[in-house]
C-alpha cells in the first residue's frame, strides 16, 4: 500500500465539510487505493460537534481511512500536510459590510498561512474555499513565503460546474457533454462565466456552445446572471448555503490537481496572476482556464478575447484589486 496522504479540512464541523469528508474518505479524490489521514480543524466551541463527525467517519468503516485527528490547535492541524483544504472562514452576517468580512478573514488566513509556513511540507497543495475565497487565498499565500505560490489555489469549480450544468439543461444533454466553459476572475457576483470557448457534444460531434444553443442573448445575459447569482438562489430556496454542490466541486478541484485534467479540456480555478496573461494585473488571485499535469497547472494561453469579454474580465479584476488593497491594509496593521 502507498504511504497515507495527510489531508487537512478546516471548518470541519460545518455543513460543507459534512458532505466533503465522506467523499474524500471513500476515495473519490485521491483514488480507491490511496490510504488517508484526515485532520479536522475547527474552533474550540465546535469541538463537541466535531467529535460527532469523527464518530460518524469511524462508523462508515472506510478501508482507506487510517487515522482521523480532530483538533482546535493550528500546530497540530498543519503538521506535515500533503493537502490543506481551507473551508472555514468568517461568514458574512446580516448588516456586515464586505470590509468587515475582509478584516475578520485576514486574521484567520494570515494565521493559517503562517501555520502552513511553519509546520506543513513545502510541497503542500493549499485549496481555499472560505469566502471571500480569492482574497483569503492571497492572504494565506503572502503569509507562507517558504511555500511556492503556485501551490495555492481557490475554488471557482462550483461556478464552473454551475455553468456547465446550465448549458446542459438548456440543451437537454449530460453535463459531461459540455466542455471548456471558463470562470474568469473573482468568486463573487462579478465573476464572468464565459461560454465563448466552450463546446458541446451533439450527436457525437463537438459544436461550439453559441452554435449549439442558438441563443446569443441568453448566453450573454440570463446564463451569466444565473451562474453569478446561483449561490444566493440556493440560500433563498434552502435557507442554507449550497453545501452538497460545493463539496462535490472541492472534490473535483483537488482530484484534478492530483491526477491532472483530461486531454483537450480545461478547468477553472483561482491562481496567482504573474501579469502576463489576458491583461490581468500581477499578484491577484484570479480565476483562469487551466490545464494540469504532474500536479502543476498552466494557464491556457492564446484564447481570443472579444470586447464583451474584456469588459467583464476587467470589472472582476477591479473588484479583486480593491479587495486586495483593503485586505493588505489590515494585513500590515495586524
Amino acid at each position: 500500500m502507498p504511504e497515507p496522504v495527510k489531508v487537512l479540512v478546516t471548518g470541519a464541523a460545518g455543513q460543507i465539510a459534512y458532505s466533503l469528508l465522506f467523499g474524500i474518505a471513500k476515495g473519490d479524490v485521491f483514488g480507491k487505493d490511496q490510504p488517508l489521514i484526515l485532520v479536522l480543524l475547527d474552533i474550540t466551541p465546535m469541538m463537541t460537534v466535531l467529535e460527532g463527525v469523527v464518530m460518524e467517519l469511524q462508523d462508515c468503516a472506510l478501508p482507506l481511512l487510517k487515522e482521523v485527528i480532530a483538533t482546535d490547535k493550528e500546530d497540530v492541524a498543519f503538521k506535515d500536510l500533503d493537502v490543506a483544504i481551507l473551508v472555514g472562514s468568517m461568514p458574512r452576517r446580516e448588516g456586515m459590510e464586505r470590509k468587515d468580512l475582509l478584516k475578520a478573514n485576514v486574521k484567520i488566513f494570515k494565521s493559517q498561512g503562517a501555520a502552513l509556513n511553519k509546520y506543513s511540507k513545502k510541497s503542500v497543495k493549499v485549496i481555499v474555499v472560505g469566502n471571500p475565497a480569492n482574497t483569503n487565498c492571497l492572504t494565506a499565500l503572502k503569509s507562507a513565503p517558504s511555500i511556492p505560490k503556485e501551490n495555492f489555489s481557490c475554488l471557482t469549480r462550483l461556478d464552473h460546474n454551475r455553468a456547465k450544468a446550465q448549458i446542459a439543461l438548456k440543451l437537454n444533454v449530460a453535463s459531461d457533454d459540455v466542455k471548456n466553459v471558463i470562470i474568469w476572475g473573482n468568486h463573487s457576483s462579478t465573476q464572468y462565466p464565459d461560454a465563448s470557448h466552450a463546446s458541446v457534444t451533439l450527436q457525437g460531434k463537438d459544436v461550439g456552445a453559441f452554435e449549439a444553443v442558438k441563443n446569443d442573448d441568453w448566453l450573454k445575459g440570463g446564463f451569466i446572471t444565473t451562474v453569478q447569482q446561483r449561490g444566493a438562489a440556493v440560500i433563498k430556496a434552502r435557507k442554507l448555503s449550497s453545501a452538497m454542490s460545493a463539496a462535490k466541486a472541492i472534490c473535483d478541484h483537488v482530484r484534478d490537481i492530483w491526477f491532472g485534467t483530461p486531454e483537450g479540456q480545461f478547468v477553472s480555478m483561482g491562481v496567482i496572476s504573474d501579469g502576463n496573461s489576458y491583461g490581468v494585473p500581477e499578484d491577484l488571485m484570479y480565476s483562469f482556464p487551466l490545464t494540469i499535469k504532474n500536479k502543476t497547472w498552466k494557464i491556457v494561453e492564446g484564447l481570443c478575447i472579444n470586447d464583451f469579454s474584456r469588459e467583464k474580465m476587467d470589472i472582476t479584476a477591479k473588484e479583486l484589486q480593491d479587495e486586495k488593497e483593503t485586505a493588505f491594509e489590515f494585513l500590515s496593521s495586524e
